[in-house]
């Protein structure tokens, strides 16, 4: 067994190959490999038990007989055959120090990870706020949980395009214009400009829904725009790229970027060539004067129409999502396509992929693998979604604000001494980590709660948390005056002896069972779960093993063991989009 990334892969194809010297000649064996509970060893088999039962075999020999022909695994690991047919496997220590050794490095843990997603392009879409409005608490989780599965995803080799679909276009741009020529205040859109629009847009819906002239004026507004008036075009392009830098600024606290902005508006020529092939191809009919598509395979949609142009001749979001889609095949090749949206319009996105379905097999057109990463709901401490006490949603900006102002104070009190300029550094970063980590942390298909003294504390799964292990092994390495990350120190490590350090180094290497289960499920709180676990074992053994020692063997070994814990707190919390810090 050759001590690959995933030790796990590794022990599968070492079972796969011996099963026929064993006598296991029925086809369809799959060992089952995967991490097991410590108290069983590092890693269990169980694919025997299935195997012996279609076989009608005695689970317990046929298990006893495969293990008996991997010999080559010995100085390696030691094998045991426990239960009713299980083969548990315990690497042995020197294994231990070799795995942590062969991965050193970041480099070496992304050169070991990508085999996983090797070939594929994903296209995420994600975030894809409305221009003319201020983004909030509800825009949080598609950027922070997009993001994430974004550098998850190249972590394991894949190429990704990160695609903010803006809201961009629709009939409120009439309002807006109409408000924007008659009601603009200019000294409030210098001082903040989304602000301003959404005043612009509330005063225009409400002098268009009082005054049916009003209406009729802003009606003509959208008409225009939609017929490409010069005026009304470039007013709707300034609306736009005041957007853009406003949720820039979020983007950068957040530490988001994107490959791709394009709006709705982008596709809008791309539209009636798509209804009109659905059309075409039997897809779409005519109901009640739309155009529309019914699965009659399933048992909502067969009813439920999917509406791709509306009665009035109007497109909507399943038109422009379908030429989305055909461009993103067409332009990026994708082979994978992910929308992280809110777990409200499941429907909408069902609808969507069995349309696409159809459509792509009828045309010969590839079809990516479609998912909708769905989240749940921000709630406030009463159980509802998160608001204002006036019933309003929370600014994102408000919101990001108030965690560094929380955290400013969290660390003026672990660190009064340091000056201002650079607590005030620290905070943004605790800050701005606590609101994504916490959001992380979270299975994102379940609504969690937004509770301010958790979030921003140095106890619990949190960011400060883990941030502040980030440093307290820095400040190691300070005491040590060694840099972190270098291997000259650990010359002549001795294999690990203490149970502390055995503990530890086990945590260690199943770093790449942690990335799997992150991104099998594309569920980013796997990984938050791992390092907060392996948070605790680094200070469970540093509170039993001094490193500072005069034992050279012993102390390069457990220096290993800094740097290597200290490699994947770094490597996973960066990971899941959050930046790190060196002093707390």
């Amino acid at each position: 067994m050759d001590l690959r990334f995933d030790l796990a892969a590794a022990l599968d194809q070492e079972l796969t190959a011996a099963a026929p010297l064993a006598g296991m000649r029925e086809p369809g064996f799959a060992p089952g490999v995967r991490t097991a509970d410590p108290v069983h060893g590092d890693f269990q088999a169980n694919g025997v038990l299935a195997y012996a039962k279609r076989t009608r075999q005695n689970p317990r020999a046929v298990a006893a007989a495969l293990a008996a022909q991997l010999p080559g695994l010995e100085p390696l690991c030691e094998t045991a055959v426990a239960g009713p047919g299980f083969i548990n496997f315990r690497l042995r220590p020197a294994t231990l120090l070799a795995w942590l050794n062969a991965h050193a490095t970041r480099a070496a843990l992304a050169a070991g990870a990508a085999a996983a997603e090797r070939g594929h392009t994903f296209v995420v879409d994600y975030s894809s706020p409305n221009t003319a409005k201020q983004m909030h608490v509800g825009h949080l989780r598609s950027a922070v949980i997009g993001e994430a599965v974004s550098r998850l995803l190249e972590f394991s080799g894949a190429r990704v395009v990160r695609d903010n679909h803006l809201g961009d276009w629709g009939t409120q741009f009439g309002k807006l214009i109409w408000a924007y020529k008659r009601r603009l205040d200019p000294a409030a859109l210098a001082a903040d400009p989304l602000e301003e629009f959404e005043r612009l847009y509330k005063a225009g819906t409400a002098e268009a829904d009082a005054d049916p002239a009003v209406l009729k004026e802003a009606q003509q507004e959208l008409v225009k725009l939609q017929a490409h008036d010069p005026e009304n075009l470039a007013l709707w392009r300034h609306i736009g790229e005041v957007s853009l830098a406003a949720f820039q600024e979020l983007y950068d606290q957040l530490g988001i970027r994107f490959d791709v902005t394009l709006g709705e508006s982008f596709y809008n020529d791309r539209l009636d060539a798509v209804c009109a092939e659905l059309a075409q191809r039997g897809l779409a009919t005519e109901s009640q004067g739309a155009l529309v598509v019914f699965h009659p395979e399933h048992p909502r949609f067969k009813t439920q129409p999917f509406i791709i142009r509306k009665s009035d001749g109007g497109a909507n979001y399943a038109t422009t999502d379908l030429a989305t889609l055909l461009y993103r095949v067409e332009h990026f090749h994708a082979t994978d396509v992910l929308y992280v949206v809110d777990k409200r319009q499941s429907d909408h996105f069902e609808q969507l992929f069995l349309t696409a379905r159809k459509w792509f097999e009828q045309t010969g057109r590839p079809l990516p693998r479609l998912a909708h990463l769905d989240f749940g709901t921000v709630l406030g401490e009463d159980g509802r979604p998160l608001k204002t006490k006036s019933g309003d949603n929370i600014r994102l900006k408000e919101l990001l604000r108030e965690a560094v102002d929380r955290a400013f104070r969290l660390v003026t009190g672990k660190n009064p001494e340091l000056p201002e300029d650079e607590r005030r550094a620290i905070a943004q970063i605790v800050g701005v980590g606590s609101v994504q980590y916490a959001d992380l942390a979270q299975n994102r298909s379940s609504d969690y709660v937004f509770a301010w003294d958790k979030m921003i504390s140095l106890e619990g799964n949190t960011a400060p948390y883990l941030l502040y292990a980030v440093t307290r092994i820095h400040s190691i390495f300070r005491k040590l005056e060694l840099p972190p990350g270098g291997t000259a120190a650990e010359a002549g490590a001795t294999p690990f002896a203490t149970p502390a350090e055995l503990a530890l180094a086990r945590k260690l290497v199943r770093f790449p069972d942690a990335l799997d289960g992150a991104i099998r499920g594309l569920r980013p709180h796997f990984l938050c779960t791992y390092l907060y676990e392996l948070a605790g074992e680094f200070s469970t053994f540093y509170g039993a093993d001094k490193v500072a020692i005069d034992d050279p063997p012993v102390r390069a070994r457990r220096i290993v063991l800094c740097n290597r814990t200290l490699l994947l707190l770094e490597t996973g919390l960066q990971l899941l989009g959050l930046r790190l810090l060196k002093k707390m």
